[in-house]
């Protein structure tokens, strides 16, 4: 699937960003005002870190008994970051992601921060990329549907509606038939 396209053709140039002694409060407002996922944290053109809706919700339970307006941006931000060069092609910064399992990257020339390339730049350009993940997705779903009824012919336990009251629930194989662990319970 080489396309010729280059990281520096899709990346958002006019990134959000914020200094990284900014408190979790204000870059959340900043994110739902700008209407985006992730904020880049940067001091000057030094790139600090990348700071997600993730990093935000596990400050939350994770911080217990801050205020939100106490937790600042740089201590939970993802400081370790993959980075990728302007002039990469895009299938590049497409395998560096999967890889590492990762939505977005900063791009750098030159240990400067110049632009912000995520899974959505590249799905504009190249739609097909959402498709082919996708089916990926639906494989995957298969796989652990094969897993589980593995799992169920083995007697260990199945999800599925209950032969005995008909509710959905994680079913063990009792007597030959397959019931919730309500309806074994009450035998």
């Amino acid at each position: 699937m080489e396309s010729g396209i280059r990281v520096g053709d899709v990346m958002t140039r006019n990134f959000v960003y914020l200094k990284p002694d900014i408190n979790l409060l204000d870059c959340a407002k900043t994110m739902i005002k700008k209407r985006v996922g992730s904020l880049v944290l940067k001091d000057g053109d030094n790139l600090y870190g990348v700071l997600t809706e993730k990093d935000i919700v596990w400050a939350l339970t994770k911080k217990d008994g801050k205020n939100m307006n106490e937790v600042l941006a740089k201590d939970v931000a993802t400081r370790k970051m993959i980075t990728i060069r302007p002039e990469a092609k895009i299938e590049e910064a497409l395998d560096k992601m999967n890889k590492r399992k990762i939505r977005r990257m900063p791009v750098m020339v030159n240990k400067k921060i110049v632009g912000y390339v995520t899974l959505k730049d590249i799905v504009k350009f190249i739609p097909s990329v959402f498709e082919s993940n996708r089916e990926f997705e639906i494989i995957k779903e298969e796989e652990e549907k094969i897993k589980r009824s593995e799992s169920a012919m083995k007697g260990e336990f199945l999800e599925s509606s209950c032969e005995e009251c008909g509710n959905y629930d994680i079913l063990h194989k009792i007597d030959g038939r397959m019931i919730c662990e309500s309806c074994r319970d009450a035998m």
